[in-house]
C-alpha cells in the first residue's frame, strides 16, 4: 500500500483534520503557549518534500496536525516521540510489501524502501550490473520488481566456445544481445525461454552444415586493462565482447556421397566483432593508513558493519577524496550538491538524521545506502566513476 493510498482522506477528513488541529491547537497552547508551539519545519513524506507551518510539541503531534497518519512499521526521523525543533526536517517513510524477484526465484517482504534501486541495495555486490524490469529511480508501485543479476553464460557455437558476460534472464535475450542469429533448423540445447543462469552452457547446432553459404559467428577478443586505481583482486568487464557475424561461401568436395573436404571461397562481414575489456586493480588495500577518529575512519567501520574489507573501502575513499574531499559541508555551487556523499539535493539524507548538514556518520550511512542500491558496492561506484566521471 503506497504512502499516498494510506494517507488518503475520506469525505470529511478536511473538517476533522481542521477541528484535530485546533484541539491540538488548544492543548498546546495552554500549557506551552503559541510562540513556543508553532514551528516550521520541512516534511519528506515518501520523498514528497514541502516546507510547512505547523504547531505541536513532539514529531507526532506536527504530523497529526498535517494529516500525516504513520501507520505500524512506517518508519519517522525523528522519532514520533522525539520534541519538535523549529527548522527541523521530519522523515516519513511508509511501510509497504513487495514483492522482489531475482533470478527466477521470488520473496515477498516488507519494507520501507521508496525505488526500485533503494530495493534491489538488499543485493549487495549481487546487484552490480544487475537488470531490472523497471528504472532504478522508479518509484515501488504493487507489480513485482524482477532483477537479473550479471552472470556468465558460454555459448558453444561454430567450433567456439563464447563467455558471454550478461545480465540478461533468458538464452533468447542473451543470444539476441550478442548477436548470434538462429536460421531455420538451428537447435539449441537449452530451451530459448529457459532462465539464464550463473555457468550454463548453451550449444547451437546448426543445420546448414552441408549448404555451400553459411552464417557463422566470429569469435571476440578479451584485453586485460589493469587499474591502479582499484584494489588488488578487482575485475569489473568495462566493456563486454560480443561477437561479430560473416556469411562464408564454401567449395565443398564430396566422396561417396560424403563431404570430404570444404575450402572458403569468400566471405563477408556483416558485423565486426567487439573486444571485451576487464579492467583488473592492482592497487595495494594495505597501502591506504587512515586517522583514527576521522571521518575516513568512521566510513571504513561503517563498510566493515556491511561485510566490505579495505579493498572496498580503497574505493570508496577514492571516490569521496574526488567528490568532496571528505569534507561534511562540501557544497557545489552550481548543482547544489552536498556533504562527503554530495548527495543531490543534500535533503535526502534527512532520512537518515535530521543533522546531515553537519554529521559525518549520517552523510556516511546514507551515502553507503546509495551506493549499495545504485552499484552494489564502492567499487562498483568508484569503477562506473572512473568510467564516466560521475557516480
Amino acid at each position: 500500500m503506497t504512502g499516498a493510498g494510506r494517507r488518503a482522506a475520506h469525505p470529511e477528513g478536511a473538517t476533522r483534520r481542521v477541528l484535530h488541529g485546533l484541539v491540538v491547537l488548544g492543548l498546546v497552547a495552554g500549557t506551552y503557549g503559541l510562540t513556543e508551539a508553532h514551528k516550521t519545519v520541512t516534511i519528506d513524506d515518501d520523498g514528497q518534500v514541502r516546507r510547512v507551518s505547523a504547531y505541536g510539541r513532539t514529531v507526532g503531534d506536527v504530523l497529526d496536525f498535517q494529516g500525516i497518519t504513520v501507520n505500524r512499521g512506517d518508519v519517522v526521523t525523528p522519532a514520533a516521540s522525539a520534541g519538535a525543533a523549529d527548522g527541523s526536517t521530519i522523515v516519513v517513510r511508509s511501510a509497504r510489501e513487495v514483492t522482489l524477484e531475482v533470478d527466477g526465484e521470488a520473496t515477498t517482504f516488507t519494507t520501507t524502501a521508496l525505488t526500485v534501486g533503494d530495493l534491489i541495495s538488499a543485493l549487495g555486490a549481487r546487484g552490480d550490473g544487475a537488470l531490472a524490469t523497471a528504472s532504478r529511480s522508479e518509484p515501488l508501485g504493487r507489480e513485482p520488481v524482477r532483477v537479473s543479476t550479471l552472470k556468465t553464460v558460454n555459448v558453444a557455437v561454430d567450433g567456439m566456445v563464447l563467455p558471454l558476460h550478461t545480465a540478461q534472464a533468458s538464452v533468447r535475450d542473451v543470444l539476441r544481445e550478442a548477436g548470434i542469429s538462429l536460421a531455420d533448423g538451428d537447435v539449441t540445447s537449452v530451451p530459448l525461454g529457459a532462465a539464464a543462469v550463473e555457468g550454463m552452457v548453451v550449444v547451437v547446432a546448426r543445420s546448414s552444415m552441408g549448404a555451400d553459404t553459411v552464417t557463422e559467428v566470429l569469435p571476440f577478443e578479451t584485453r586485460i586493462v589493469e587499474e591502479s586505481a582499484l584494489p588488488q583482486g578487482y575485475r569489473h568487464v568495462r566493456t563486454a565482447g560480443r561477437p561479430g557475424e560473416a556469411t562464408t561461401s564454401y567449395a565443398i568436395r564430396s566422396l561417396n556421397g560424403a563431404e570430404v573436404e570444404r575450402t572458403v571461397v569468400a566471405r563477408v562481414v556483416s558485423r565486426e566483432p567487439r573486444d571485451e575489456v576487464v579492467v583488473v586493480g592492482t592497487m595495494d588495500p594495505a597501502s591506504i593508513q587512515v586517522d583514527p577518529g576521522s571521518a575516513r575512519a568512521t566510513a571504513r567501520a561503517l563498510l566493515a558493519e556491511r561485510g566490505w574489507g579495505d579493498d572496498q573501502f580503497v574505493c570508496l575513499d577514492k571516490l569521496w577524496t574526488k567528490e568532496s574531499n571528505w569534507r561534511v559541508n562540501a557544497e557545489n555551487s552550481s548543482s547544489g550538491a552536498y556533504g562527503i556523499p554530495q548527495a543531490l539535493p543534500g535533503t535526502k539524507m534527512a532520512s537518515v538524521g535530521e543533522d546531515w548538514r553537519t554529521n559525518p556518520v549520517t552523510q556516511i550511512t546514507w551515502g553507503l545506502g546509495y551506493i549499495a542500491g545504485r552499484y552494489g558496492t564502492p567499487c562498483g561506484a568508484w569503477a562506473h566513476s572512473i568510467d564516466k566521471g560521475w557516480y
